[in-house]
């Protein structure tokens, strides 16, 4: 459906150039809904208004379907009203002089497509009840709830009936509540619908519970993509795993990496883990490890197994209702922890910690991310976000 090729952006400064975007590749598959994930200034937005045809690129191809629309060898830029897409901005851009149908048929009413009256009138009705706002078309766009302009701002953009959807943090300006209520319905409309969506967002939440697939992006490039699932529990590097959730991150030396596998033993401090190592990792490699805190087991008493178990206090337990978080200092390391909401840890008790070796994986230690661990001593380090 999309098809997105090394594709480059930058902006003039007093200072001289910036590059937003460098060389981003990706596929947008039929139906698919896929996420470029990523912190503030990352080049996601600017992305998407490239696809949108909003922002011309320095450089790469931007194909929908078989159809280029964006190619600096070809010096081929098709306008962003030819390219049969439909945008939701972060600010809805409502127009306040308006009522919610006028908003809504906008698209047909001044666009390049000839459309009769009964025709708009049928596709901003059917496009209202799709987002749930039937019965309140002629309700005047400054009485509207930020949910309900969010609605009518998706209505607008389906109501040209496009072949792909383009949202640019849609639910960044609703509450907790309706953001999570807005979540649901949005994926599940865009399914029932079959739409192929393109969509941007900071929130790690939006991007794990809603993607069929996830593009984190950092500093302008595409880091790591794969499905939530992967995302999550497999981060290819430091950046990823501290960005998306928690993480008790731990620096290490490699003592010993068995034969042809990807099993080893890392010391970090006093703490001895076996775990997961990447390919071409070798003995007396530094590697950092991390551990996600709901992947930690906590028992009272003492395990039967002795591999990766450590025993610490507890120097901090929060209870937030279906969770216990807590923090358990092991030695010299610091550990967060979450566990179920029914178990009752008290500070200053002693408790046993065992690390699963499955969920312990080993993080890049290049570029950014050895400058982003901070320090190399083995100290363990816990980031949320």
């Amino acid at each position: 459906m999309l098809r997105v090729e090394k594709l480059r952006k930058t902006y003039a400064t007093d200072t001289g150039e910036v590059e937003a975007v460098k060389g981003v590749s990706f596929e947008l598959r039929p139906g698919e809904f896929y996420t470029l994930l990523g912190p503030s200034g990352c080049g996601k937005t600017t992305t998407l208004r490239c696809v949108a045809g909003l922002e011309e690129p320095n450089g790469g191809e931007i194909y929908l379907g078989d159809r280029v629309v964006y190619s600096a060898p070809k010096r081929i830029n098709e306008p962003s009203h030819k390219r049969d897409v439909g945008m939701v901005f972060q600010s809805y851009a409502i127009w306040p002089h308006m009522n919610v149908f006028d908003n809504v048929a906008f698209p047909l009413t001044y666009g390049r497509r000839r459309v009769s009256k009964r025709e708009i009138k049928e596709r901003v009705m059917s496009s209202l009840e799709l987002v749930q706002m039937g019965g309140m078309e002629y309700r005047p766009a400054p009485l509207l709830s930020g949910g309900q302009q969010q609605r009518v701002a998706l209505a607008r953009a389906l109501v040209y009936e496009p072949k792909m959807l383009l949202l640019d943090e849609p639910l960044s300006n609703l509450d907790a509540k309706l953001r999570t209520e807005m979540r649901l319905e949005l994926k599940a409309l865009v399914e029932r619908l079959g739409l192929s969506t393109l969509y941007v967002t900071h929130d790690q939440i939006e991007a794990l519970s809603m993607s069929d697939r996830i593009g984190v992006m950092h500093a302008g490039s595409i880091v790591q993509e794969g499905s939530a699932r992967d995302i999550y529990l497999s981060p290819r590097s430091q950046f990823i795993a501290t960005f998306i959730g928690s993480i008790n991150v731990l620096r290490g030396q490699v003592l010993k990496k068995a034969d042809n596998q990807d099993v080893g033993t890392v010391r970090s401090g006093g703490i001895e883990l076996t775990c997961y190592l990447p390919k071409g990792v070798k003995k007396g490699d530094t590697v950092d490890i991390g551990v996600r805190p709901e992947a930690i087991e906590v028992s009272l008493e003492r395990p039967q197994t002795q591999e990766n178990l450590l025993e610490g206090v507890v120097e901090q337990s929060t209870f937030v209702g279906d969770a216990l978080e807590c923090k358990v200092l092991c030695g010299d390391t610091q550990f967060q922890v979450r566990t179920a909401g029914f178990i009752d840890l008290k500070r200053n008790e002693r408790v046993f910690l065992y690390l699963p070796p499955a969920r312990c994986v080993a993080l890049s230690m290049s570029g950014e991310d050895a400058a982003l661990s901070g320090s190399s001593s083995a100290q363990q380090q816990a980031t949320s976000c």
